[in-house]
């Protein structure tokens, strides 16, 4: 096979991938050590014996086995291996995916990695297709039979020389043993069904303005599904916003007024004191906030600690806290993220638990399927049962509840500051820009320097300090 190599695609082609595939070449390194990777083997492929061939179940067993995966996502990995051609197939050469049976499979030479970048050129595919029609007396597949037909009137001028090229090779590869010939012969069938697909089929090289699908067939499907959904008229979905915004009208700083007062205008900051986030008494627009949704009512900490105590007084508090302590895990730091996963576990979820919660089998199983590998949103599908559990029986009864009501008469309703003109020009004048830490930080800095260059400077302390780190002290001056 004659690759030039004159020219290196540094375009947007391989760009956006380089970092993924410097990874798969990493795990397929690892897959080749002969110690802990894939163990390879001869096999018998017909009547010829294959060097170092491997099965498709040892390598998806082997990936679930390093990265502690299902198999189902091992053989999806596995796929993606041999779609960017770092695995080949030996028997099935169309289908570029894993078999999770005893399909023989070989490591693809690092000469033909996707990260060599060689430029896939048109001559040598027509060299390819010309060694294959001589082999093959003629006789090609349909996709090939055409780029052949293609590349031949394109390259009409030249055909003697890629007819040339082809023979030679072919000469070349018969003198070859007959393993090297066809483990040779599969490496670059290989190459070229990752570079030049069949048509129909999804390569997972194409990118930008060198990919060889339609941009626009994601769209389509994405088109079709969308017309099939159900749709709202018009009307209803028009009615529903405007009643969005007749809800939320009054609760807008921009469209109504901000009581007592506005805090950037009249440097009053009674406004953020009423509306701190666990304020002993909160106000009447605030609690009116909590009977817009479910969601309204716990993103705010004060509703929350308010639907705390009407669940701890129906004896259902372990809801809320499970549903707290799934939130944390998703949104704190991932180094304490394994245990706090096991802590919920023990404490909600495990046989004989001391706040049990109760949710159903199918979603307990997928929960302790994920939580052999835990991460963020392993608990997701707990939480959301949770969720719906407390928006539909709970919300509704604490609505109701006497929690809510005694809550709702002790709401304070803030009258308004007004302030004069006069006021207002004379907080704007008294207003003083804060300065830029920048300054703050130079400012620091200089006085530190002013305090060291004043203070009483110990030479035994100097001396020793010098003599530690090995610097000789400088003679004194001559006198003059």
């Amino acid at each position: 096979m004659t690759i030039r190599n004159t020219l290196r695609d540094h375009g947007q082609r391989y760009r956006p991938r380089m970092a993924c595939l410097k990874k798969a070449e990493k795990v397929l390194l690892e897959m080749q050590d002969p110690k802990k990777g894939v163990k390879s083997q001869p096999q018998r492929l017909v009547i010829t014996t294959i060097p170092h061939a491997i099965t498709g179940e040892d390598i998806v067993a082997w990936i679930a086995d390093r990265f502690q995966v299902d198999a189902q996502e091992a053989r999806s990995f596995g796929s993606m291996l041999v779609a960017l051609g770092y695995i080949y197939p030996l028997q099935d050469h169309k289908r570029l995916v894993i078999k999770p049976d005893a399909s023989l499979y070989r490591f693809q030479t690092p000469y033909f990695w996707p990260t060599q970048q060689w430029p896939v050129e048109d001559t040598d595919y027509a060299i390819y297709l010309a060694k294959r029609n001589i082999r093959k007396k003629g006789i090609l597949e349909l996709h090939e039979q055409e780029q052949y037909n293609r590349l031949h009137k394109w390259m009409n001028h030249k055909w003697d020389f890629i007819v040339m090229q082809a023979k030679e090779q072919y000469r070349a590869a018969k003198e070859r043993k007959k393993p090297d010939r066809v483990v040779f012969d599969c490496q670059e069938r290989a190459y070229w069904v990752v570079h030049r697909p069949p048509p129909g089929t999804v390569s997972a090289m194409d990118y930008g303005l060198d990919r060889r699908v339609d941009p626009n067939a994601n769209e389509m499907i994405f088109t079709q599904q969308s017309i099939m959904r159900p749709r709202v008229k018009s009307s209803v979905s028009i009615g529903a916003l405007v009643k969005y915004c007749a809800t939320y009208n009054s609760h807008d700083p921009f469209l109504s007024k901000c009581l007592p007062s506005n805090p950037w205008l009249t440097d009053d900051v009674t406004y953020w004191t009423l509306n701190m986030p666990n304020v002993e008494i909160p106000t009447k627009m605030r609690v009116e906030r909590w009977t817009f949704s479910f969601g309204e009512l716990l993103s705010d900490p004060r509703g929350r600690d308010d639907f705390r105590l009407f669940l701890k007084k129906e004896f259902s508090g372990e809801n809320l806290a499970f549903w707290e302590g799934c939130e944390d895990l998703k949104w704190g730091t991932a180094v304490t993220m394994r245990e706090k996963a096991e802590q919920i576990y023990k404490t909600f979820l495990a046989r004989g638990a001391p706040r049990w919660i109760n949710i159903d089998g199918k979603t307990m199983e997928i929960t302790v399927s994920g939580l052999r590998h835990p991460h963020r949103y392993v608990l997701d599908a707990a939480q959301t049962h949770i969720y719906m559990l407390m928006k539909k029986d709970s919300y509704g009864r604490y609505m109701k509840s006497k929690v809510f009501k005694d809550t709702t008469k002790k709401a304070i309703c803030p009258e308004e500051h007004k302030f004069t003109d006069a006021q207002l020009e004379q907080n704007a004048r008294n207003r003083r820009p804060s300065l830029s830490p920048i300054i703050l930080r130079q400012q620091e800095l200089e006085q530190r320097a002013k305090m060291a260059a004043s203070a009483p400077v110990d030479i035994t302390q100097v001396m020793s300090k010098l003599s530690k780190q090995g610097k000789e002290v400088p003679p004194p001056p001559p006198r003059k």
